[in-house]
């Protein structure tokens, strides 16, 4: 059930991180209970695999994002919009696959 709680947050979290106007105030806030709770995760190769599951649909957003802002005119208000989310979505897809390195990390030591 823990796991299932833990796992939901990082979710919301995610979500939360991905908004367009986030301030950077909520920005670490946000990210510092991502960190907590994906530390409650950090022992299991399940929730390796959970984790890389949400690297590769930020890595998705990621690219489609681009695509979305290459269609605005360079130096528009919407090419603007969508870059200020293009780095939000880089900035969540660098954080996860970080947690996924560590996970692998910690999975490797755990091992030997």
């Amino acid at each position: 059930m823990d796991n299932y709680i833990a796992r939901a947050n990082i979710d919301h979290y995610l979500d939360l991180l991905g908004e367009d106007d986030i301030p950077p105030g909520k920005r670490s806030m946000v990210t510092k209970l991502l960190i907590e709770e994906e530390d409650k995760l950090s022992r299991d190769l399940e929730q390796l695999e959970f984790a890389e599951g949400k690297a590769a649909i930020c890595r998705n957003r990621v690219t489609r994002q681009r695509r979305l802002r290459d269609g605005f005119v360079e130096g528009s208000v919407s090419r603007t919009q969508a870059d200020r989310l293009l780095v939000n979505f880089e900035l969540v897809l660098t954080h996860v696959e970080g947690f996924c390195g560590h996970l692998r990390r910690r999975l490797q030591a755990s091992r030997l």
